[in-house]
């Protein structure tokens, strides 16, 4: 493919265009290490496309070789258009079916690890996060109200794949997780939720993390919702010192996660981490 065809004009939104990666039920992914996870991970890929006009790398080649997708070559120009990157040309892009919004993908247990993003507004953010979680164990990601969308382009590149390792899921209100976290009670698992706020009655080091638990983490402006206030078990903070005065709200959650991960791991010693609060009531 060497025009601005129709086909190509599908690519071009699938980036830019949130309602018609929703509409269509796909996104375009960018990269090696996330497109290496979407197929490690069982995504279902729908079209590879290659660059053309270059000698493909082993990894192009094996990719194409082996993913059942319809392959497509494209112009070294229209590739550049469709990378996102001004300087490097893509070898190999893939259109990739979007995962169903359902809770059952997060594995349920007494090990359970859950991270809920109430209304990010960043995709950068929600990436971080994502990649954050990944790194520290966590069951899974939810995310939940308005918020900015999973599948934008910013928010796979900042988790560098990890979008596919993790179940991580969208819900429109915080009654669909409590609901849910309702009938895991009901089959016997305590699962504790606790919100990640400045004002919390205790620090997140000496919270019981090993038990299974749903972290809360607000909105970057605002913090956490009245709603997910009120549906916490326990507030948490991390302390302050030093001269910074905040972390954004992926720094925030990535402080969190580290202290369940090594609160988990039974590894006395490492020490607990210290932070200053984030933006917008975030500890």
């Amino acid at each position: 493919m060497s025009s601005r065809n129709a086909r190509f004009q599908q690519w071009e939104a699938l980036l830019g265009n949130r309602s018609k990666r929703q509409r269509r039920g796909e996104l375009l992914v960018q990269g090696v290490r996330p497109i290496t996870m979407a197929v490690e991970h069982g995504w279902q890929i729908r079209e590879l496309l290659h660059d053309d006009s270059c000698r493909l790398s082993g990894w192009a080649r094996r990719t194409l070789d082996t993913v059942r997708a319809e392959k497509i070559a494209v112009s070294r120009e229209l590739m550049h258009e469709l990378g996102g990157k001004a300087d490097t040309v893509p070898e190999l892009l893939a259109v990739v079916a979007l995962a169903e919004d359902d809770l059952r993908r997060i594995p349920v247990g007494p090990a359970m690890y859950v991270v809920v993003f109430d209304r990010p507004t960043s995709p950068g953010n929600i990436g971080t996060l994502i990649r954050s979680a990944d790194a520290f164990g966590a069951s899974g990601v939810i995310v939940t109200g308005h918020a900015a969308d999973v599948y934008d382009p910013k928010a796979v590149r900042a988790s560098i794949g990890a979008l596919f390792a993790l179940p991580v899921v969208r819900v429109p209100t915080h009654q669909t997780v409590l609901s849910w976290v309702a009938d895991i009670r009901a089959d016997g698992i305590d699962l504790g939720i606790v919100g990640a706020d400045e004002h919390g009655d205790r620090n997140a080091a000496d919270h019981d993390f090993t038990r299974p638990t749903v972290t809360v983490i607000g909105n970057e402006t605002s913090g956490i919702s009245a709603g997910w206030r009120t549906a916490c078990d326990q507030l948490v903070r991390i302390p302050m010192v030093g001269s910074a005065s905040s972390l954004n709200a992926a720094s925030a959650a990535t402080v969190v996660l580290y202290e369940s991960a090594r609160q988990r791991a039974g590894d006395a010693r490492t020490a607990p981490l210290i932070l200053c609060r984030a933006d917008g009531g975030h500890p």
